[in-house]
């Protein structure tokens, strides 16, 4: 008897994204044109719909809401009117709804909220185009990329400073998203997609303005911080500077990227001038401003301060070992430090041992230190998280 061959909608899906990624990775040069019609296939506005969904938020400029859709209007009668829409070259976005929030120098972000609507076809045009340009972004970027988080961005600081590092230059880049400018955005977009009709697409995004206290703005440039297609189109931008870089001055020091926060990580405090003079030009060529109020060069070894990445505080400081040993040891984010590890092991096994005792004393087991393992499993299944890494 045959086993089953048919192929269900997410293997189809993910059999159309590997297939883009290995067409981009097996020709670097391949431009590719038959994209627009894979964003308005079924099975891709739906995956696209309920991952919209599944990230929550509030409505945009029209006031349609998730719970809306899906308690009144009907999941499927919203998914298949966006359909046509696209396939009859109706659709038309609108413009982004205008929010403030807080940042940790106590100034103030700016948040764009697409409707749903064009959240969704931004999520079906991201799963689409983000294969391709995966196959081009470099080991240094690690920020919105599938499968690739802070933790390996931390890690790949750690690998560099065991290799000597001494000096970092942190750099931070004046609003990045608000500044991208779209001509020279497009120009790297086009390098590897030729479908007119996504390029259109794109182009809408970023013309598509926003609404703020009842006031319709126009945008001329930028990709506002909200929407989907945002975080790929800021690093299609960025990855100019990572390919510069892995090409020509690899050698001056280690770049790590997370989005628009980047350190460059070197032996020499000659490097390090050195690589603030490189990002000064490459910046230049992107039209970006580098902050200089907010970029340093830091001493990790004799530099009390310091440097920052990722909310991380990152650092060389005196240990003193057995035998009145002095060494000198990185620390940063606690569940990628080993020294913490053993005092945090410590308190792991100290809230394992009072759970223990607390459940064997409910079940009113004789011995009560009995059966460790088997809580221990299940206060993982409940959300109990580890302090060691």
């Amino acid at each position: 008897m045959q086993s089953n061959l048919l192929t269900t909608p997410k293997q189809k899906l993910d059999n159309s994204k590997n297939a883009l990624y290995l067409a981009a990775k097996g020709n670097p040069r391949r431009r590719f044109h038959a994209l627009y019609d894979k964003v308005h296939r079924g099975d891709i506005l739906w995956e696209a719909w309920k991952r919209v969904k599944a990230n929550g938020g509030s409505g945009g400029v029209d006031g349609v809401t998730i719970e809306y859709i899906v308690k009144e209007y009907g999941e499927e009668r919203f998914v298949s009117e966006i359909q046509d829409a696209l396939r009859n070259g109706k659709y038309h976005p609108q413009p982004a709804r205008r929010k403030e929030i807080p940042k940790q120098d106590g100034k103030m972000r700016p948040l764009g909220i697409p409707v749903i609507r064009d959240r969704v076809v931004q999520m079906a045009t991201k799963m689409v185009l983000e294969p391709i340009f995966e196959a081009d972004f470099k080991d240094c970027s690690y920020g919105f990329r599938p499968k690739r988080s802070a933790h390996d961005a931390i890690r790949h600081i750690r690998r560099a400073v065991k290799k000597g590092v001494y000096w970092v230059v942190d750099i931070d880049i004046t609003g990045y998203f608000d500044n991208i400018p779209h001509g020279k955005l497009m120009q790297l977009v086009e390098q590897r997609i030729s479908d007119r009709r996504e390029l259109k697409l794109i182009r809408k995004w970023l013309k598509a303005g926003f609404v703020k206290d009842d006031q319709f703005h126009e945008t001329e440039m930028g990709s506002p911080q909200g929407g989907v297609i945002s975080p790929l189109l800021a690093n299609i931008y960025l990855n100019y500077l990572d390919t510069i870089w892995e090409k020509k001055f690899a050698e001056i020091g280690t770049l790590v990227r997370y989005a628009d926060d980047l350190v460059v990580l070197c032996k020499t405090k000659e490097q390090a001038l050195r690589a603030i003079d490189v990002l000064k030009a490459v910046f230049a060529k992107l039209e970006l401003e580098m902050n200089k109020k907010k970029s340093k060069l830091v001493n990790l070894w004799g530099d009390g301060q310091g440097s920052d990445f990722l909310g991380m505080h990152h650092r060389k400081i005196p240990k003193r070992m057995k035998g009145n040993k002095e060494v000198f040891v990185l620390r940063s984010y606690y569940g990628l430090d080993s020294f913490a590890d053993k005092f945090l092991n410590k308190i792991d096994w100290y809230i394992r041992k009072r759970l223990t005792l607390f459940w064997n004393k409910k079940h009113n087991r004789r011995n009560k230190h009995s059966k460790s393992g088997q809580t221990a499993i299940l206060a993982e299944l409940a959300g109990l998280k580890k302090l060691a890494g």
